[in-house]
């Protein structure tokens, strides 16, 4: 995002709502994001945090859901979330066998917060996810140490990096390189204005199936790049998708489901080694950890109002997978393996995107 030339800047509108003033999840008010990147010959991998508000998100609950589209993924804390409907902790993104030591970290940040937890009141639920990074990076080190995760938490902004940075330092997408992206979808209602935001950690697909805006730009490249190009997807997509539209766990449940329409846009027919997982919040309504006295009351859209936000989770999850694809460089890592830029591809061939 920051300095970088995105998927509109070569012309390509996505579909026909208005993105946000930085066409991110940040657009939602109060989430920012952070990285950590590490990079440097085998190690290419790193770890990504969203701060869903910027209080005290122990005691001030949102309401969240999770849905898996594919199941060939590892995720930590979105059984209790699909139970409680709620979400308590930043998301944090990493590589698929960093996963415990993203949690471990993401625990100590929680707890030094919250010293009432596990004294005076119950334990915490870190939600992280992961997708496997290991064809340019190193996996069985695991590189990413508490004191990342920590300083990725601590170092959050409304504008950030995209493409090969943090979590997405070693992603692949469409066999190119992949990582970051983000997007996000105004959405205008009788009540009021809101916003729908996205953001991807995208590691799937294969070269031919890539579309852009509807055009197959991925066989267009594949019939021009002479070397072998070997399409096998074994990667996954984690989607993060938060809004300020009012809604309940079941009415957020039901809109996240539809970010899948957006992965098949741009070519994804979900494979069966690729996991395909998603997590949603909504700032609208936060929930007090400590019960009040009174009955909790959560505004709801009327069910009539949900076409607009599942338009509008579509369209940025599709737009969030292109900007997570025009944003990355080149990588070779691991054994010398390689994954060239879709942007260098592009000019190199004079492929046109629009």
């Amino acid at each position: 995002m920051i300095g970088q030339k995105r998927i509109r800047d070569y012309g390509v509108k996505i579909g026909r709502l208005e993105p946000g003033s930085l066409n991110a999840i940040t657009d939602v008010e109060g989430v920012t994001v952070g990285h950590v990147t590490l990079s440097h010959n085998n190690m290419q991998t790193g770890v990504t945090a969203i701060l869903p508000h910027q209080g005290n998100i122990f005691k001030e609950k949102l309401i969240a859901s999770s849905h898996v589209i594919n199941g060939f993924g590892k995720t930590m804390g979105t059984i209790q979330m699909a139970e409680l409907g709620t979400l308590e902790t930043p998301i944090l993104l990493t590589n698929t066998l960093n996963i415990g030591t993203a949690a471990d970290a993401l625990i100590d940040y929680m707890l030094a917060r919250n010293p009432e937890i596990g004294r005076t009141t119950g334990t915490v639920n870190p939600i992280v996810g992961e997708c496997n990074d290991m064809f340019l990076n190193d996996v069985r080190e695991k590189f990413v140490k508490g004191e990342h995760i920590l300083q990725a938490l601590e170092n959050t902004s409304s504008e950030f990096k995209e493409g090969t940075v943090g979590a997405g330092t070693g992603m692949l997408c469409y066999s190119l390189k992949g990582g970051i992206g983000t997007a996000s979808r105004i959405m205008e209602m009788d009540h009021g204005k809101y916003t729908m935001g996205v953001l991807v950690l995208s590691n799937f697909g294969i070269l031919s199936d890539l579309r852009v805006n509807g055009k197959a730009v991925g066989q267009e490249l594949k019939e021009a790049i002479t070397q072998s190009y070997k399409e096998e997807d074994k990667g996954s997509i984690m989607v993060i998708v938060s809004t300020d539209l009012p809604v309940s766990e079941r009415q957020l449940n039901r809109i996240i489901k539809r970010s899948v329409t957006g992965l098949s846009r741009t070519g994804s027919i979900i494979t069966n080694g690729s996991g395909e997982v998603i997590i949603g919040f909504s700032t609208a309504t936060k929930i007090p950890h400590e019960k009040p006295e009174h009955c909790l009351l959560v505004p709801l859209i009327h069910e009539e109002d949900m076409d607009l936000a599942f338009r509008a989770v579509g369209e940025a999850t599709e737009e969030a997978v292109l900007n997570s694809l025009v944003t990355a460089e080149e990588v070779v890592g691991r054994d010398g393996n390689k994954r060239p830029a879709f942007k260098d591809l592009i000019e190199e061939f004079n492929i046109s995107v629009i």
